[in-house]
């Protein structure tokens, strides 16, 4: 079932959403306002979530409820990767959570945390057992990014790509899994972990990896998942008849459904990052993903 919404991914990340378009985050926080109203508006209790941000900003979160957004929303979310992208360590993700905790009474759930095998396997393993350690008890909920290694055949969402250096490569490197579906030392570590700790689990337009990804999420224990439904995806030619077969196979889970993707079309401009041209069709978008999937009876999830 859906126990909660999520408005966007990364806003304050360019690869995610363009700076220069809108450096002070005023068209997001008119979009974000309007898809948090639409949300409600089709579903009386679900908790609406603030798109993870990255970095971890309290005075991203700071400008954010000046605008009024957080009046609309039961939880903020952060994501944090200390021992692949941030310039903090790993030990410190308690004082993280509290910095967020200083500037808003609203829940802190992690919905992206992870470590690459970019480096050595073994380390993603210990990794897991670290973050279990740091976060288990201090956040209502925590989605491990991710089951998969990104195919390499595919490209990371990422603005910055080669510029990056070695780092673009470890967004190649973060699953449980191996691209061939083999796994790695860090698998047995999360097992031991479950259902504390969920997954967070990107699925394509029409991935050939979500019925294995389901077998595999039972044999774990996982309890929470967090995935995506893309904006731009909508657009395509059969987009509700694989939105369908997504939400259908993952319906035994407690899935926190992310929206976000500007189609090209319907941007300022024509990228994935892009402010949209007509907010509300945004808003129309996630009203109308929450009316489909989400049960009108749905329990508010445990926002902490």
């Amino acid at each position: 079932m859906i126990e909660a919404a999520m408005i966007w991914n990364e806003p304050n990340n360019k690869s995610h959403w363009d700076p220069e378009l809108d450096p002070d985050w005023r068209l997001f926080a008119e979009m974000a306002t309007g898809a948090a109203q639409a949300i409600r508006a089709a579903h009386p209790t679900l908790p609406r979530v603030l798109g993870g941000i990255s970095p971890i900003d309290p005075a991203f979160i700071g400008n954010l409820a000046e605008r009024g957004v957080l009046d609309h929303l039961e939880v903020v979310a952060v994501h944090g990767f200390p021992l692949d992208w941030n310039l903090w360590q790993i030990g410190e993700w308690p004082m993280k959570l509290d910095e967020i905790r200083a500037v808003t009474d609203l829940p802190v759930w992690v919905s992206e945390v992870g470590v690459s095998s970019f480096g050595a396997e073994e380390v993603q393993a210990w990794g897991v057992d670290r973050t279990a350690e740091l976060l288990v008890g201090r956040a209502p909920r925590i989605h491990w990014y991710s089951l998969y290694d990104l195919p390499r055949a595919w490209e990371a969402t990422t603005r910055h790509r080669e510029a990056e250096g070695s780092s673009y490569y470890r967004h190649f490197y973060m699953g449980l899994l191996r691209e061939d579906g083999s796994p790695k030392p860090s698998l047995e570590a999360f097992a031991r972990r479950a259902p504390a700790l969920g997954l967070c689990q990107w699925f394509h337009f029409e991935d050939h990896r979500l019925d294995d990804a389901v077998a595999w999420m039972r044999r774990l224990g996982v309890r929470h998942l967090r995935t995506g439904l893309s904006w731009a995806d909508s657009f395509r030619p059969n987009a509700l008849d694989w939105f369908d077969r997504q939400m259908a196979a993952l319906e035994e889970f407690d899935v926190t459904v992310t929206f976000c993707f500007t189609p090209e079309h319907r941007g300022l401009a024509p990228h994935h990052t892009s402010p949209p041209l007509v907010p509300a069709e945004f808003a129309e978008f996630c009203g109308a993903m929450i009316r489909r999937y989400a049960r009108p009876g749905t329990p508010a999830a445990a926002l902490g």
